[in-house]
């Protein structure tokens, strides 16, 4: 996204990438999705999904060198960027201060494991995140969870999970994360990333997944819900009185009579909502 009248930001390109990678001696890990960006036009272009501004505090998980940082800072935004990494985490505010100096207050630093994070401070608003492909789905889902201050995001995932948490019921992907997600946000895929603009580059695509969050079914218990979302799609081929007779016995045929939802049906074909109103009948007292 470029602004009227405001300077575009030196982006870290791939010579600078390597560049900090040699004096930290870091060594792309593979186990932590370690695959650092280095194309300022995609950073762009990310941003410019995002839709962020000044208003925002912005949540970015994993943010590595800095690549997308730059990006979001550029736009003003406070960022919270967490890494889990110390040596990352020590140089991100250096870097910044190198590339985007008159924006580097806006930045905070926390080292810490994004799984683990309870509250931060100041509260984000927004996540914009290349999230690491193993961890993605759960990171997620932990901080819609835990910050309810996030009202909508941008997140990078590779590709089959990007499609996997934009699915809508119905779909052959559709699955346990779409489900889950749809308890909070809406959501869908706003474009592909190739892997060509990574250093080291992946194996697969990237895609980026929007989303913005609305209130949940009402009177329904998430982890009920989430429960049976999962009981649903352990066999997902499996018919639910079927497949869920086993977890909450004969009453599932009753339950699901008076959710509406006919026997035959498998859990690919049901909404968050359907979820919602089945797990309300079979956790009644």
């Amino acid at each position: 996204m470029v602004v009227p009248g405001v300077a575009m930001p030196e982006y870290l390109d791939a010579k600078r990438i390597r560049a900090l990678a040699n004096e930290l001696d870091l060594k792309p890990s593979k186990g932590r999705g370690q695959n650092f960006l280095f194309d300022g036009n995609t950073v762009r272009r990310i941003v410019g999904f995002a839709g962020v501004t000044e208003a925002d505090t912005v949540l970015e998980v994993g943010p590595g060198l800095g690549s997308l940082t730059v990006g979001l800072l550029h736009m003003g935004a406070h960022v919270v960027a967490v890494e889990i990494e110390e040596s990352l985490a020590h140089r991100l505010p250096t870097t910044m201060g190198e590339l985007v100096p008159d924006k580097v207050s806006n930045l905070t630093v926390v080292e810490t494991d994004a799984l683990r994070m309870t509250s931060l401070t100041p509260e984000p608003t927004a996540l914009v995140a290349n999230l690491p492909y193993n961890i993605s789905v759960p990171v997620i889902l932990h901080i819609l969870a835990t910050f309810p201050s996030i009202t909508r995001g941008l997140v990078m995932v590779q590709l089959e999970v990007a499609d996997r948490l934009a699915a809508p019921p119905g779909s052959k992907v559709y699955g346990v994360p779409s489900a889950k997600l749809a308890w909070y946000a809406s959501s869908s895929r706003v474009a592909t990333v190739p892997a060509t603009v990574f250093w080291p580059a992946p194996n697969v695509e990237s895609g980026l997944v929007s989303f913005e969050r609305r209130t949940p079914p009402e009177g329904a218990d998430r982890q009920a819900t989430f429960t049976l979302i999962d009981a649903a799609f352990s066999q997902r081929r499996k018919m639910l009185r079927s497949v869920l007779s086993k977890k909450y016995g004969p009453q599932i045929h009753e339950a699901l009579a008076q959710a509406g939802i006919p026997p035959e049906a498998r859990g690919e074909t049901l909404s968050i909502h359907d979820f919602a109103r089945l797990a309300t009948l079979l956790t009644q007292e």
